[in-house]
């Protein structure tokens, strides 16, 4: 799975009507299929008279992904399949699409539902801000008095962020960095450092 990708940075809703017919489409970041689950849960709470509740997800990013869909009673393929059609083009992971019908009284047949479905979905994405997800890892490094500020200095220039200081003989140093920077910040910190500092992360060093 990429280290950094676009995901949904909070809740999106948005309403059309076609033909007497409410879609009512919600959006949401839901970095499990847990999450993903519990959100769909929870937009059918939040409109238990509906007539159905049709739902894609997708957890995950690019080659590593879980999908999930449902036509909720819909006619087969006409709902979850181009709702999930959108979720996979809209270049988004961790996020799931659920949107809600209101039946009007006039049937839309097949090729309308997916018209409609397919539309609905593609606006909630349009409109959801987003934002990156950045896998993370957490490192540790015992510091001399004489390094800490220059090694304090070359972790924000990896957007390493300090999450605990200890203060004995040395400073020891919890870090949190970008996966894709600790290689970097290591290779960094040997120059910076004479190879005097060793990089440990997850129990390995870099």
């Amino acid at each position: 799975m990429p280290t950094r990708y676009p995901i949904p940075a909070g809740e999106h809703e948005i309403e059309i009507v076609i033909r007497r017919s409410r879609f009512i489409s919600n959006a949401a970041y839901t970095p499990t299929v847990a999450s993903a689950r519990a959100f769909i849960a929870e937009i059918g709470h939040r409109y238990p008279d509906a007539s159905h509740h049709v739902y894609a997800f997708a957890v995950g990013f690019g080659a590593s992904v879980t999908h999930g869909m449902s036509d909720d009673g819909e006619p087969s393929g006409t709902a979850g399949k181009p709702t999930l059609a959108v979720v996979r083009g809209s270049g988004l992971g961790d996020v799931t699409v659920v949107t809600t019908r209101y039946f009007g009284g006039t049937k839309l047949g097949t090729g309308g539902l997916v018209k409609a479905y397919t539309e609905a979905a593609q606006l909630v994405l349009a409109e959801i801000p987003r934002t990156e997800k950045v896998e993370k890892r957490e490192v540790s490094i015992t510091v001399p008095y004489h390094f800490y500020e220059p090694v304090r200095r070359l972790a924000a220039q990896f957007e390493g962020d300090i999450t605990g200081e200890t203060f004995a003989a040395d400073v020891q140093l919890t870090l949190v960095f970008p996966v894709s920077a600790v290689k970097e910040f290591a290779a960094a910190l040997s120059e910076l450092t004479g190879g005097q500092i060793q990089l440990n992360a997850d129990g390995s060093e870099y």
